[in-house]
Order: structure tokens, then C-alpha cells, then sequence
């Protein structure tokens, strides 16, 4: 149900099921957190990318697994829902997103880091729709990369924003042509890739530590974060490729 390859530095993991959408199930969800296991786990990797088919990126829950009182079957031990929704990460993971994204699907992709479109996909949380409630982050984490009057125009009416919206709005990082998502992610991840790994990782994880500290506490962390990567490997290595004029070669260590 997810398929993993592996192009360079990235992980990609593909949500394959669609017959239903690649809608949550047991499968999707242990699938998806064994990738991130091994997107972690690997010294080799670096970036994740978290794509659906060409048609659909996910229809969210499986309805019918909560319809017949089974929608445990969808939590991951580690991640909640669908294996990502509540797990903690060092790595950079991108939703490359191809079609609709919808309820639990729209919260898998803003449980990533950043969110690549093409221009035919959509973005909404229609649980009210069904007499449900976007339980899997929706509710509060659209309002973090969507004004509030749009956030909270998505969550009541349940109807979905297009892509070009949502980039307009600064939710979607880039917009693709129809069904190049995928590579238009593949190109951001090697923009990443190119930097220091570590480097990466830890500044991912002071922006999310810091989101709402004041300066001072900011300034000290961020201080701090910079003696402990300065005792790196890749830490000499950026400075002496710059001084011999050369790329990087990091090792993430």
C-alpha cells in the first residue's frame, strides 16, 4: 500500500491505493510510518517525499473502517494517524501532491514540512460534511499556514480551495503542471540535499522550538544549536570547501 524508492539523498513514499483513494487503512498507515522509520534511521537519507498516484493524493480516513467501529486499524503506534500526524522527526519530509487532498489526506500533507501541488489538486476538510470532526490536526494546523478567516471558512463550510489559492496564501511552497508533482518535489529536495545535513535537521527543529519564544530566548538557542554543530564533521568541511572554492562534500556527521 506504500511503496518506497529511494532517488539519491530522498526517500520517496507512495501511497498506492486506489481503489479507494489511497484512503487511510491499516496498511497505509504502518506503511507510511515504516517509512519514515527508515527515512530516520538511515545516515544515507536525508529528505522524505510523501506522494500519492497521479489521480488522487488522499481521500483521508477509510469511512468504512470508522463506519463499522475499526478506526484503530488507521493509528500507527509511533506516528497516530496514518504513521505521521503526531511523530517526531529529525528529517525534512515534502507532500508532493497530485489531485484531491482531503480530510485526513489534507492533514497527512500539512503534517509535513513543506507542500508541492499541481495545478489540478485540492486541498479541504469536508468532515462536517458527514457529521465529523478534521481530528487528525486540520483544525489547528490550517490556521498556521492559512489566515484565520480562510482557515476557518475551510473547517465549517467543508468545501475545498485549489492549489493556485493555496499557494497564493502561502500554504503551497511551489505549483507544478499536472502530474509533475512529484518531480517539482524531487527538485526541492535536491535544493535541501545540497546544504549540511545536520545543519538541515537542526534548523527544522529550532523553527519549529521556536516558533513562539520571544527574541532573547530565540537569540540564546539559537546560539547554543551553533557551538554544539560547530564540533561536526561537516562543520570544517563547510568552511574549508568555501575557502578552496569547491562544493561541499558532507557526510552528516
Amino acid at each position: 500500500m506504500v511503496e518506497l524508492e529511494v532517488i539519491g539523498n530522498v526517500l520517496v513514499m507512495k501511497i498506492n491505493r486506489p481503489e479507494a483513494r489511497n484512503a487511510v487503512n491499516a496498511d497505509v498507515a504502518q506503511g507510511i510510518e515504516a517509512g519514515i522509520d527508515r527515512l530516520e534511521e538511515s545516515d544515507d537519507l536525508w529528505v522524505g517525499i510523501l506522494t500519492g498516484t497521479k489521480e488522487f493524493f488522499c481521500a483521508g480516513a477509510d469511512l468504512k473502517l470508522i463506519n463499522a467501529g475499526r478506526a484503530g486499524e488507521m493509528m500507527a503506534p509511533k506516528g497516530g494517524f496514518a504513521g505521521i500526524v503526531t511523530r517526531e522527526r529529525r528529517k525534512p519530509i515534502i507532500a508532493a501532491v497530485e489531485g484531491p487532498a482531503l480530510a485526513g489526506g489534507l492533514e497527512i500533507a500539512l503534517s509535513c514540512d513543506m507542500i508541492v501541488a499541481s495545478q489540478e489538486s485540492r486541498f479541504g476538510i469536508p468532515e462536517v460534511k458527514r457529521s465529523l470532526v478534521a481530528a487528525a490536526g486540520g483544525l489547528f494546523r490550517l490556521g498556521r499556514v492559512l489566515p484565520k478567516n480562510v482557515a476557518t471558512e475551510l473547517a465549517l463550510t467543508g468545501d475545498p480551495i485549489e492549489a493556485d489559492r493555496a499557494y497564493d496564501l502561502g500554504m503551497v511552497n511551489r505549483v507544478s503542471a499536472p502530474g509533475f508533482a512529484l518531480e517539482a518535489a524531487l527538485e526541492l529536495a535536491a535544493q535541501i540535499s545540497a546544504n549540511a545535513p545536520l545543519a538541515v535537521q537542526l534548523s527544522r527543529e529550532l523553527m519549529i522550538e521556536l516558533k513562539d519564544c520571544d527574541d532573547a530566548a530565540g537569540i540564546q538557542r539559537s546560539n547554543e544549536a551553533l557551538l554544539g554543530l560547530m564540533g561536526s564533521e561537516d562543520f570544517g568541511e563547510g568552511l574549508t570547501a568555501f575557502i578552496e572554492k569547491r562544493p561541499p562534500a558532507w557526510k552528516g556527521r
